[in-house]
């Protein structure tokens, strides 16, 4: 069945019952089932008099007390199915009218039945039954009403059925219960899943967009320093590299800061792709690293793009970070539905950690994997370090 075309209460429940659930106390329900029953006992005495015994004080002492029990039915609900037979059973033996008096019994076993206790259910309703034949074909010669006869078998059969349509009714609700409470806890996994999937992607974010800005402005930094005296001029440029590198990077993580305080709305600015790798050719060259690009890639959908764009900055970061090598080449080739981006530096590593640190890998990773792609990482035999980002290609105006 479509999920879009099932209602919503179907999936979670209807409304009247997660009240229900959550309140404590059911006094709205038991005061107008008690009700019910003081009114249709009247009802019912004026049909039977004469045949049965009239309504006194005892009589309604027995319907107030099957009626009010039922308020323990969420809380005691073995207690409260037992004790509406029982006080049924009573009421039945003293020869007071038929009447709604079994309805409290019906929603005292339905309950039972509803909070996993159906053999207790059963045993009320059978203690009940058996109850009712003792007394209508054998005890009837000594119980009130003086001079009533035995009742028909027959009707046993329907008192049998109407037992079996009450017990199908509750384990039909149960298992519908269950199934519903079941969907929460699925709905409610799925939300923190996707949580889970947001901070994620948020992190991933931010460390992108922090590490390569941080690697720039700590080179630039570096080089301001070293000529600070000998070459103002030069040292003045770094500090200007510095400046535009780190409005750039607040503007980012103002851009994704964004999506927290306004979930769901639309980005103030577009994302990153990879029209703009000529601005990361440029801030790789303001930290003295030499960027050669071979090929273009087509068009692409929003998420493939960003993750394109992200892959390249993450590689020439960690060339800035961990390597000797002051020349790297990015290639960019597109076929088959696949985009490939391939970086590769000369080395040597300047360090343990070359290639990149292991939370830039594993960015890089997932990324590519959320979108159906790989990413090899890795040494080459030649010398230097290579990062294989094979990713699907999907054109933009195919993205759904």
């Amino acid at each position: 069945m479509d999920e879009q075309r099932v209602p919503h209460w179907w999936r979670s429940g209807p409304s009247w019952w997660r009240h229900e659930e959550r309140e404590r106390w059911p006094w709205r329900s038991t005061v107008l089932v008690t009700a019910f029953v003081f009114v249709g006992s009247h009802f019912a005495a004026e049909e039977q008099a004469g045949e049965r015994a009239d309504l006194d004080v005892l009589a309604r002492v027995l319907l107030l007390l099957a009626g009010l029990v039922l308020l323990w039915r969420h809380r005691h609900p073995v207690a409260v199915a037992f004790g509406t037979a029982a006080a049924a059973l009573v009421y039945l033996g003293a020869g007071y009218p038929y009447g709604p008096v079994f309805l409290t019994v019906a929603i005292g076993c339905f309950g039972a039945v509803v909070a996993g206790h159906r053999w207790a259910a059963w045993a009320a309703m059978g203690t009940l039954w058996a109850g009712h034949v003792m007394v209508v074909h054998w005890l009837y010669q000594w119980l009130p009403p003086a001079g009533d006869s035995a009742a028909p078998w027959g009707q046993e059969g329907v008192v049998a059925a109407w037992v079996v349509a009450v017990a199908a009714l509750a384990e039909l609700v149960r298992t519908r219960r269950e199934q519903w409470a079941r969907e929460r806890a699925e709905q409610a996994q799925a939300a923190r899943r996707r949580a889970d999937e947001e901070r994620l992607r948020i992190a991933q974010e931010l460390h992108d967009v922090l590490a390569h800005s941080i690697s720039v402005i700590n080179v630039q930094a570096g080089v301001g320093l070293a000529l600070l005296d000998s070459d103002p001029e030069q040292a003045r440029t770094a500090l200007t590299t510095i400046k535009a590198q780190s409005k750039e990077a607040l503007g980012e993580v103002r851009q994704v800061l964004d999506t927290l305080r306004a979930p769901g709305a639309a980005p103030r600015a577009p994302a990153p792709g990879l029209d703009r790798l000529p601005e990361l050719v440029d801030q790789a060259a303001g930290a003295g690293l030499t960027v050669e690009v071979h090929g273009a890639a087509p068009p692409l959908a929003p998420g493939t793009d960003l993750a394109a764009f992200r892959i390249v900055q993450e590689a020439l970061t960690n060339v800035v970070r961990h390597s000797g090598s002051r020349h790297a080449r990015v290639h960019l080739d597109h076929g088959g539905g696949t985009l490939r981006i391939r970086v590769d530096d000369d080395g040597p590593a300047t360090g343990a950690d070359a290639g990149g640190s292991g939370n830039g890998l594993a960015g890089m990773r997932e990324r590519a994997a959320a979108l159906g792609g790989t990413i090899e990482a890795g040494p080459r035999t030649a010398g230097g370090f290579r990062v294989l980002a094979v990713l699907p290609g999907t054109p933009k105006g195919n993205a759904r």
